[in-house]
């Protein structure tokens, strides 16, 4: 029991000195990714065009 109290107590401890973002940190975080993932998603678009346009058109 004394161990399970001592774990508490040093969650609770490390929990103070844990530093959560700011809204608008998440919020910019949040966008950031959205502008990535669509950039990513658009060239591996482009590039599956690009291959099956040329493959069509090989075959």
């Amino acid at each position: 029991m004394d161990k399970l109290l001592s774990y508490i107590k040093h969650s609770r401890a490390e929990l103070t000195k844990v530093i959560f973002p700011t809204k608008e940190q998440v919020r910019n975080a949040f966008v950031s990714v959205v502008v990535v993932v669509t950039v990513v998603a658009i060239f591996l678009a482009l590039i599956d065009l690009i291959m099956s346009f040329t493959l069509s058109n090989i075959a």
